[in-house]
């Protein structure tokens, strides 16, 4: 099984696009890619959103992507035919977990609590999405984890922000963070993706 942290390659900001045009997922994505990321999650939340990951890996090859809010079969496999680099699902369950490992590409299921880390372990996911993050438990609920689920590592997404990010980058078992404070709704809806380019070299820069 593919890990998701080896697709990463070293980057400890998943970044989120919410796109409602696939031009608007192109110049998010490309703002993104001038700040020096090479993957972004394309969340499948707007009509648009499976034609702006296709727009983007077409307009910006440099950049991985991936889709996420993937909540069931139909779904996965939409996102699989759209020629998604990974996928991220919000929560899990045993039927989509059963689907997931049988994915060619990586995948980073979404949990909440410990019933659902352990399901997850028990699936062969060691690498999983806690979301959201700042309503089940956040950094302390991590580090309280960690010496019960050795193996298990996460991306919380949800809740994250520049204020607190390196309360979760610091604990052993996080390799990323994942958030939608890079691209703001109204950076996006005035096209000041300058702003969303300063925000992730920020980002990576802390």
């Amino acid at each position: 099984m593919n890990r998701f942290s080896e697709l990463m390659s070293g980057q400890t900001l998943l970044p989120i696009i919410q796109a409602e045009t696939p031009q608007q997922g192109v110049s998010i994505a490309q703002a993104m890619a001038d700040a020096g990321l090479g993957l972004v999650e394309v969340v499948l939340r707007t009509d648009a959103s499976l034609e702006a990951l296709k727009a983007i890996k077409a307009a910006v090859p440099s950049l991985r992507v991936g889709a996420g809010t993937v909540t069931n079969v139909d779904i996965l496999q939409e996102a699989i035919n759209a020629g998604s680099d990974f996928i991220v699902t919000p929560a899990v369950s045993p039927s989509l977990l059963s689907e997931l490992t049988r994915c060619k590409v990586p995948v980073l299921p979404g949990v909440s609590n410990t019933g659902d880390i352990l399901m997850a372990l028990e699936f062969g996911f060691e690498e999983q999405k806690l979301f959201p993050a700042s309503l089940s438990g956040g950094a302390p609920f991590l580090s309280a984890v960690s010496s019960v689920f050795q193996t298990a590592r996460f991306c919380p997404t949800g809740g994250v922000n520049p204020q607190n990010k390196m309360d979760y980058l610091s604990l052993n078992n996080v390799f990323a963070v994942g958030g939608t404070w890079v691209a703001k709704k109204e950076w996006v809806t005035s096209e000041n993706w300058e702003a969303i380019t300063a925000a992730c070299v920020d980002a990576l820069e802390a």
